[in-house]
């Protein structure tokens, strides 16, 4: 079993940046891959960015690929979701999640374990 919580969620205006904490705990962090998610208001969940277990694979949605850095640190058992020039549309519910994965799984099925989520808001 693997709990996990994210943080880091706020309100920021378009052109600004935000980073995203998920803390883990249970099972050993090495072990899984980290992912992150979003959902927005009438949206299905959608992939944001995952990381594999040693960090050495990392995926992104074309969406956020130059904006946003996925990462870990497997000795705090942490996954972080940095988000530089953060749009309208980039406004969800984010969430982390954990698979027992070698790789940097990118769809939803193939996470084992999910966050309750941090809301990421961003103004025009």
């Amino acid at each position: 079993q693997v709990h996990l919580v994210e943080s880091g969620g706020a309100v920021v205006p378009a052109g600004g940046s935000l980073r995203l904490s998920c803390a883990a705990s249970g099972r050993p962090f090495a072990t899984y891959a980290m992912g992150w998610f979003r959902q927005a208001p009438g949206k299905e969940r959608e992939f944001v960015a995952a990381i594999a277990w040693n960090g050495g694979t990392t995926n992104y949605a074309d969406s956020v690929r130059g904006r946003c850095t996925i990462s870990r640190d497997n000795d705090k058992a942490l996954a972080y979701l940095q988000m530089n020039s953060l749009v309208p549309e980039d406004t969800a519910v984010y969430y982390c999640a954990a698979a027992s994965s070698w790789v940097a799984p990118t769809r939803n099925f193939e996470y084992n374990f999910w966050g309750q989520g941090t809301q990421v808001t961003v103004s025009s």
